[in-house]
């Protein structure tokens, strides 16, 4: 894999990663309604260390050199 692809897929997996665990833990505090995870303070730790996950995937795939 080149360095651009791979810069290009850490990108796109981070935000995907980040906007997940923000939903995620937007239902375990039951700020978003409509799913079995609402109010279930688990899904909210899970999206915050999915969203954790995603923050680092995306911040390394910006900082990653462009060749």
């Amino acid at each position: 894999m080149t360095s651009r692809a791979a810069r290009t897929v850490l990108i796109v997996i981070g935000v995907i990663a980040l906007l997940v665990g923000i939903v995620w833990g937007g239902q375990g505090l039951g700020v978003i309604p409509g799913s079995f995870m609402t109010g279930d303070r688990t899904w909210f730790y899970i999206g915050l260390g999915v969203a954790f996950v995603g923050l680092v995937l995306l911040l390394i795939g910006l900082r990653r050199r462009k060749v």
